[in-house]
């Protein structure tokens, strides 16, 4: 089996879906690897390093997406404007491909129905389940620590004022309020990163083992009032709650919100689309200079004013929509991201070839299209049942 590594196209986009050491291991269990001129540059590693890890080293894509049966990528398909031709259209019918997908945002939607039109076998990585044996391949989780501690510096870096309390010869300056919504993995680590900055940490979540672990991290608990039995659903992970219990936890956090300099949002539900949990007038209702960073924005984002892949200012709010955080600290990121894709390609392949056994929780989590057909759960749910 041939494993194809391209170029990340996504401007700022520094990662790449294989290490040397990976390729080393890739090649070790018996595929050829080709790999993209330039491809690690921004996680520094050299197309040399590939090279002694056994890669073949191709300077057009084209060649890749056509030899390759699986192509590893860290992002979506998008369009490559220096070729002039989207990355979907050099793939072919029958071709494997592992990456992050978000099939049920909205933005992803045509993409994901040409992709089931092409004929690809598509496998996001979005959609591992939180299962001890899927540990190892899960790089949302992975990704998810980046976002969290580099999503509070960038707050840190638009904010106007310190974090941290300051005492100045001419009086104290209070520390900065920030209020994390959702604490998993990006968010405890957000809140961790807060803290170690010298900021007075909020959190609230809907799962009550996710407050228990803000509490842990000595954040303030903004209390959303939803029962456990409605907001926990498979693997510990938040559920989508039916729509009143949305509203309620929207009243419940607009009092804090008013009070907030930063807030960091990172509340999901697994293979669905971001609960909307900051409205307009929430945000006009924050101070002037105030950052929120979304990031949850791929999956279509916690704020209802974020603009996927921008930086906006509004009622004098930053709101910050970067896709790709997790990108901004390539080296440590790329290192997790390959670990992780590697362990799924060798849960994957059988006698050198993929196998996919629908049944399995993991394969049934991660496979989004198939035989020409769109079969993500998450997906079909946003696009109304259509495929």
């Amino acid at each position: 089996m041939i494993i194809g590594i391209v170029k990340e196209i996504m401007h700022g986009e520094g990662r790449v879906s294989a290490t040397p050491e990976t390729v080393k291991k890739y090649r070790e269990d018996g595929f050829q690897v080709l790999v993209e001129n330039g491809a690690g540059q921004g996680a520094l590693f050299s197309d040399e390093q590939y090279r002694q890890a056994g890669a073949e080293m191709l300077s057009d894509c084209a060649e890749i997406y056509r030899r390759a049966d699986l192509i590893l990528k860290v992002k979506e398909p998008l369009f490559n404007a220096d070729r002039g031709v989207h990355e979907l259209d050099m793939m072919h019918a029958g071709q494997y491909l592992i990456t992050f997908i978000h099939p049920a945002s909205p933005v992803n939607h045509e993409m994901v129905k040409k992709m089931a039109a092409k004929g690809v076998i598509a496998l996001t990585l979005d959609g591992v389940p939180r299962i001890s044996r899927a540990q190892k391949m899960d790089a949302l989780t992975s990704m998810s620590t980046c976002a969290g501690y580099k999503g509070i510096l960038i707050a840190a870096s638009n904010l106007t004022k310190f974090i941290p309390q300051i005492f100045t010869a001419v009086g104290m300056i209070k520390p900065c309020n920030v209020l994390v919504i959702g604490t998993g993995v990006a968010g405890l680590q957000a809140l961790a990163t807060a803290k170690r900055l010298g900021a007075v940490t909020y959190a609230a979540d809907i799962r009550p083992d996710a407050v228990e672990q803000a509490k842990s991290l000595g954040a303030k608990i903004v209390e959303t009032g939803v029962p456990g039995e409605i907001a926990v659903g498979q693997g510990g992970y938040a559920q989508a709650l039916p729509k009143e219990w949305l509203v309620k936890e929207r009243e419940a956090l607009r009092e804090a919100v008013k009070q907030m300099d930063i807030i960091f949002c990172s509340a999901l539900v697994p293979s669905r689309l971001a609960p909307v949990l900051i409205t307009d007038e929430m945000v006009a209702s924050m101070a002037p200079g105030s950052v929120i960073v979304d990031i949850s924005v791929d999956q279509g984002g916690n704020c209802a004013l974020t603009v996927p892949g921008e930086t906006c200012v509004r009622h004098g709010v930053t709101i910050e929509g970067i896709k790709n955080i997790p990108g901004m600290l390539p080296t440590s990121s790329t290192w997790m991201f390959a670990q992780n894709v590697y362990h799924l390609v060798k849960y994957l392949v059988q006698d050198g070839r993929i196998v996919l056994d629908r049944s399995d929780e993991i394969v049934a989590g991660i496979l989004t299209t198939i035989d020409g057909e769109l079969v993500h759960k998450g997906a079909l749910e946003a696009m109304g049942g259509t495929k």
